[in-house]
């Protein structure tokens, strides 16, 4: 941790906050001097004082032990480039229009990256009734199974969440073109494009 840094982003997210460092400090049972030093990078906070601090300025634990915040550039709405990001413990699905940083059940969690499904591996899409049913014959056991599928294109983003020992399937809006994404426990994440025939 680089004190000064780590002092700087303090201030400044202090007073983002419209708190003064009396007030920083009350709320985390210490004094305003203890405050006034790490902004100044004379001393940082104990170890035990990082996440109360954390949680007070609405940040995380590693930006402040960077020192900086890095603000991803505007995403401007095409919901294709969605990135997901799964916990392999629990299953969680967090989604996120560009790169964040995402932990869950204490890992730090990476955007999945899909490839493009072999055509054996292709989900089956079929009209029916003015909507589109989607299924598979994926396996789907306890240690194998297809966790969740999802439709996306430039303003969409529809999740189906599967469960093991399920049929893999779903009905959906019949949409004229999208993408559909899936994440298997075993293989990773995939996709396939589709189009409506005209």
């Amino acid at each position: 941790m680089d004190q000064i840094r780590t002092g700087g982003l303090i201030r400044q997210l202090r007073r983002n906050m419209h708190l003064t460092q009396k007030q920083l400090a009350e709320r985390l049972c210490v004094s305003d001097k203890a405050v006034s030093k790490w902004e100044r990078g004379n001393g940082s906070p104990d170890i035990s004082l990082l996440s109360a601090l954390a949680d007070v300025l609405g940040t995380d634990v590693c930006v402040l032990l960077s020192g900086e915040m890095k603000e991803n550039e505007s995403e401007k709405g095409n919901m294709k480039k969605l990135k997901f990001y799964v916990c392999g413990k629990c299953g969680n699905i967090v989604t996120a229009a560009s790169e964040a940083s995402v932990t869950c059940c204490g890992s730090r969690l990476t955007p999945q990256e899909p490839r493009r499904a072999e055509e054996q591996e292709m989900l089956t899409v079929e009209e029916t009734d003015g909507a589109l049913f989607v299924s598979s014959d994926h396996s789907m056991t306890k240690e194998h199974y297809v966790s969740f599928a999802a439709f996306l294109n430039d303003s969409t983003a529809m999740i189906f969440r599967q469960y093991p020992e399920w049929n893999l399937q779903f009905t959906m809006p019949l949409y004229r073109s999208g993408r559909l994404i899936w994440y298997c426990t075993q293989c990773g994440m995939l996709y396939q494009d589709i189009q409506k025939r005209k």
